[in-house]
């Protein structure tokens, strides 16, 4: 999660996002950088418009939990195709952040 923090933090403050920066970041947080993880997230975002992602995302309506309905308080059960649109976005709320994982 550290090297999406930093990727967000270079993007934030209109800087490429490398390998190298990536690992600065994550070494000036304290952490221990590995090479790999930085290698597979700049790879990820490559093509991948931070600023556009995060604005879409922002944008999403989540679902509200479902509420627990007990028989004996006389709730009724939820109708299955209620079921399947909260469900559905869910799915649609977290594919706009996918885009940050690639």
């Amino acid at each position: 999660m550290e090297y999406v923090y930093a990727a967000l933090l270079l993007n934030d403050a209109g800087k490429e996002i490398t390998e190298a920066h990536l690992l600065e970041i994550v070494k000036a947080a304290g952490y221990t950088p590995d090479e790999s993880k930085a290698k597979a997230m700049v790879a990820s975002l490559k093509g991948v418009d931070i600023k556009e992602v995060v604005k879409n995302a922002q944008n999403v309506q989540v679902a509200a939990p479902a509420k627990a309905e007990h028989a004996e308080h006389g709730g009724a059960a939820k109708p299955k195709k209620e079921e399947k649109a909260d469900e559905k976005k869910e799915e649609e709320a977290a594919s706009g952040l996918a885009g940050l994982f690639g």
